[in-house]
Formats: C-alpha cells, sequence, structure tokens
C-alpha cells in the first residue's frame, strides 16, 4: 500500500450552482412553516373591506345619507388625517375609506413575514447551516419575497372578488384590490432593505415598522393640510389611487418603483454583507456593566425600553386624532338611524360622543393587547436563543426572571393606554372648556379594559409556560378575537361568542353605568393564567 493510498477519502461539499441555487426548496420549506398564518392574513385583509361595503349598505340605505356623511368627513381635519380623504360620495368609494385601515394591516403581515424568514433565520443560526450546503446566498431572500408578494397577491385577488360579489363596479374592485396587493408588496419589500441593516430581528421588526408609522405620519400631516405631502408616503399613494371614484392607476407607477429598487438593494445589501452581520455592526459594551443590569429587572428593562417608548408615543399621538374626531361624530351621524344605533350598542350610551370614545378605547385597549404579547413572547425568544439558560444559570429563579418581562407586559400596556386616554381628554377637554372632566372620563374609559388586556396577557403566559412549542399562537387568538369583535359590530354572532372576546365585557365608560362585576371577573381570570403560566414555567424543561 502506498503512502497516497493510505490518505483518507473526503467527499468535497458540493457548491451552489448559482446564488439562487435552491430557490424552490426553500420556498417549499417556508410555505409549509406558514402553511396557516400566510393563508390566514391575506384571505382575511382580503375580505375585510368586503364585510365594510355589507356594513354600509345596512347602515346607509339613501344616496342623501351617504352625501351627507362624505361632506362632514371632508370637513373633519381629525378624520381625515387618520383615514384619508372622501373622493367620492358613492357606496364603493365610502365603504373603502372606512377601510383604508387594510394598507396598513397587510403592511405589517409582510413586514413580519419577511423578517421571520430572513433575520430570524440569520439569528438562530439556520441560514448559516442551510448555507453550508448546496443552497445560494440568494435563495432564502428570494423564497421569502416570493412567499410575501404571493400572499400580498392572494389578498389583492381576493379583496377585488369579494368586493364585486357585493354589486360594485369592476374598476373600482381591481383598484382597491391592486392598491392592497401593492400596499404589501412594497412593504415587504422595505423589511427585505431592514432585515439587511440589523443583526438582529427585533431591531429589524423596529426599522420597518418605524418607517410605515413615519410614512403614516407624513400621510396623515399632508391630507390634514393641503395634500402635497401625501405623496411622500406609500400609504399616500393607495389612497391617491382613488378607487370607485376615478381611478388614477397610474399611482401604481412610484409602488412599483420603490418595490423594485427596495428589493434590487436589499440584494445588493446582502451581497455585500456576511451571514449573520448587519450593517449596522455591534458596537463594543463598556468593561463594567451598570448597577442596572446586576438583575433580571434591569435586564427585561433594557430588552424592553424601546418598545414600550414606540407603543406609548404612538398611542399618545393616536388619542390626539381620536379626541378631534369626537366633535364631528354628530354630524356624521345625524343622517343615520342605523349607525347611531351600531356606535350607541358598542359605546353603551345614548350620548353619540361618549360611544364614540368608549368604541375607540375598545380598539386601542385590542393594540394594547398586541403589546402585551409582543412583551410576553420576549421570554420565548430569549429562550429560543439560548440566552435565558446563560441567565438562569445565576442565582436567579424562574418564576423571578419570568416575572421580570411580566412587569413590562403588565405594565408596558397600563402605560400606554392610559397615555392615549389622557391625550383624548386634553383634546375633548381644550375643546369644550371642560378639561378635569373630560380627561377624567376618558382615563376611566381607558383604566376599565385594562383587566381585559392582561386576560391576553395569560393567555400568552399561558402557552410560553404549558406549550413554548406553540406560543405564537397567541397572535392568533389575538387576531381572532379582534375578527370576532368587529364581525360583531354588524350583527349576526351569537351572544356567547361575542363573551368570548374579552374587551367586550368591562363597563362602556364614560356615558354607561360602572359595574365592579366584570372587571373582578376578569381579573381573576387574568391573575390566575398568568399564576399558571408561572407555574408551569418553572416546572418544564428548557427548550
Amino acid at each position: 500500500m502506498t503512502a497516497t493510498a493510505a490518505l483518507p477519502r473526503f467527499t468535497a461539499i458540493p457548491r451552489p450552482a448559482g446564488e439562487f441555487a435552491g430557490t424552490g426548496q426553500m420556498l417549499r420549506l417556508y410555505l409549509r412553516r406558514d402553511r396557516v398564518v400566510a393563508p390566514l392574513w391575506s384571505l382575511l385583509i382580503g375580505l375585510m373591506p368586503a364585510l365594510q361595503i355589507v356594513s354600509i349598505k345596512d347602515i346607509y340605505t339613501t344616496q342623501d345619507q351617504l352625501d351627507h356623511f362624505a361632506a362632514t368627513t371632508a370637513a373633519s381635519p381629525a378624520l381625515i388625517a387618520m383615514y384619508g380623504p372622501v373622493f367620492s360620495s358613492a357606496l364603493g368609494s365610502i365603504g373603502t375609506w372606512k377601510a383604508g385601515a387594510m394598507y396598513a394591516m397587510i403592511a405589517i403581515a409582510a413586514v413580519l413575514t419577511v423578517i421571520r424568514h430572513t433575520r430570524v433565520e440569520e439569528e438562530t443560526g439556520r441560514a448559516e447551516l442551510v448555507g453550508a450546503t448546496s443552497i445560494g446566498r440568494f435563495a432564502g431572500l428570494t423564497a421569502a419575497l416570493l412567499l410575501t408578494y404571493g400572499a400580498a397577491a392572494v389578498a389583492g385577488i381576493t379583496c377585488a372578488a369579494s368586493l364585486m360579489a357585493t354589486d360594485l363596479p369592476l374598476g373600482g374592485s381591481v383598484a382597491f384590490g391592486a392598491a392592497l396587493a401593492a400596499s404589501g408588496v412594497v412593504w415587504g419589500a422595505v423589511a427585505a432593505v431592514a432585515a439587511q441593516i440589523s443583526t438582529g430581528a427585533r431591531l429589524a421588526r423596529g426599522i420597518a415598522l418605524g418607517a410605515l408609522g413615519a410614512a403614516f405620519a407624513v400621510r396623515a400631516v399632508g391630507d390634514a393640510g393641503n395634500g402635497v405631502l401625501s405623496w411622500s408616503s406609500p400609504l399616500g399613494w393607495c389612497l391617491q389611487i382613488r378607487p370607485f371614484a376615478d381611478e388614477r392607476w397610474w399611482v401604481l407607477v412610484p409602488s412599483a418603483a420603490l418595490a423594485a429598487g427596495a428589493t434590487l438593494l436589499a440584494y445588493q445589501l446582502l451581497r455585500t454583507r456576511d451571514i449573520g452581520a448587519g450593517l449596522l455592526a455591534d458596537r463594543p459594551g463598556p468593561a463594567v456593566a451598570a448597577t442596572a443590569l446586576s438583575g433580571p429587572v434591569g435586564l427585561a428593562w433594557r430588552l424592553q425600553r424601546g418598545s414600550l417608548l414606540a407603543w406609548t408615543t404612538g398611542f399618545a399621538l393616536y388619542g390626539l386624532l381620536i379626541g378631534g374626531a369626537v366633535n364631528s361624530i354628530g354630524g356624521m351621524l345625524d343622517d343615520s338611524g342605523s349607525l347611531r344605533d351600531v356606535v350607541t350598542s358598542l359605546g353603551g350610551s345614548a350620548d353619540l360622543e361618549k360611544s364614540f370614545v368608549a368604541y375607540a378605547v375598545t380598539m386601542m385597549a385590542a393594540a394594547a393587547a398586541a403589546y402585551s404579547v409582543s412583551a410576553v413572547l420576549r421570554l420565548h425568544e430569549e429562550e429560543d436563543s439560548g440566552r435565558a439558560e446563560t441567565v438562569l444559570a445565576a442565582a436567579v429563579g424562574r418564576v423571578r426572571y419570568a416575572s421580570s418581562h411580566l412587569m413590562f407586559a403588565i405594565g408596558g400596556p397600563a402605560v400606554a393606554l392610559l397615555t392615549a386616554g389622557l391625550a383624548i381628554g386634553i383634546v375633548r377637554g381644550a375643546t369644550d372648556g371642560d378639561l378635569p372632566g373630560k380627561v377624567g372620563e376618558s382615563l376611566g374609559a381607558a383604566a376599565v379594559q385594562l383587566p381585559a388586556v392582561w386576560v391576553v396577557t395569560a393567555i400568552a403566559m399561558l402557552l410560553f409556560g404549558a406549550l413554548p412549542k406553540y406560543a405564537a399562537l397567541a397572535w392568533g387568538v389575538l387576531s381572532a378575537m379582534i375578527v370576532i369583535f368587529l364581525l360583531g359590530s354588524l350583527g349576526g354572532l351569537s351572544q356567547w361568542i361575542l363573551d368570548l372576546v374579552p374587551f367586550v365585557h368591562p363597563p362602556k365608560l364614560p356615558g354607561a353605568a360602572f359595574d365592579i362585576a366584570p372587571i373582578a371577573y376578569l381579573l381573576v381570570l387574568a391573575g390566575t393564567g398568568i399564576l399558571v403560566g408561572l407555574l408551569t414555567f418553572r416546572r418544564r424543561d428548557l427548550r
């Protein structure tokens, strides 16, 4: 036997045939992982505008009522800032104007989907493992974008088809569906760029969602003014397509150009960086940690403070808009007895302004629950990344560790929601000269919704503690609650189904009589759920 023959044989790892090699396999993997979530958000978002049209048909039965609604809305800068201008008093135009929030909803869904399949994969190390095989460098990003763009297209097609099913014109239906899909594609591309900038998924989501918030602010300021500034916002472009009001098809061109440019930029940035790295390099920390980081509470504050500040700021701005819109609600409802009944039933008071405040605060409570779920699931992220094991290896008990994050999941929504209530009260009080009274009413309306928010917190903690593999289902539970609440406002749902939503149980302040019983019931339910979640986390193994 020669020396050469004695050498061991090694099999060479096959190198990618190209940078896009394996895209099909990655796409199949992502479709399998998102086989429930992606169809759910694309179909729900696609169907919601048609449900809005059905409700408008029941509420405004004559063209005179639609004309009055459009005129009243056009005279309210606060409503225009929130939803955009109304370009026509046609049924389709008013219905899709009220469904304009879907442009932002599909944007959020697209951002979360892209970040989940790009930066999260790198942060967990799976992308590096897959990249060591015959998968091309661009395969993961391409598959994530194909999935997101495809889901946005499905939402747009579903939207157009469902709007036509309500007997609306073909042109306007297709225009709104195209605008909806364009919003998803644009913000999916923006998320792809954000994924190349940060080394962490949380910061990448923050960058993309921060850009979305800035786009909303620019659009709101522009629409409340002369409209020129709105052309600087992708959300403003969606509105300017003007479905059912002499459609402007050419406005789709800026959206297509931005999506194409952002997509190409994402590929270029991916080409120039290392796997796991980002354009924003991690800064070295100080040699000695601050005293605040000596315990789990300080660590939780360090991890949660950015989200708390962002959510609180957003709630304050939204509260200011709601407070400004309250004064216009009476004029909007003058000609629609049906809408008066809907708002009164949801707000629990014959006083339309107070009922509107109660309904608006309830919707903000659902948003506060989303922040709470995010704060709880930070525990899940820390466990998946292995950082929780490092912390728990020290003299830190599991209950103490989990409670440090629960402080923000419980207290954070309280801060954000009460800030929104304070903003609503200040604007209302400044308008009619009763500042103490209106601030007290609005703060009370926000405070009574907190136990309902904490029930959602308990559900997220239960899933994390007992079924950590399915902790993300907390988002699905919250989404189902919001859909049931919105459909319940249109009527037709059994009461026992509505009772599954915690937000319908608190007294509808201001205006309704205060009742301690549902508050106590929700507090007991939330406390029990959180306690069981803590105990199950204490007893189970780390994943």
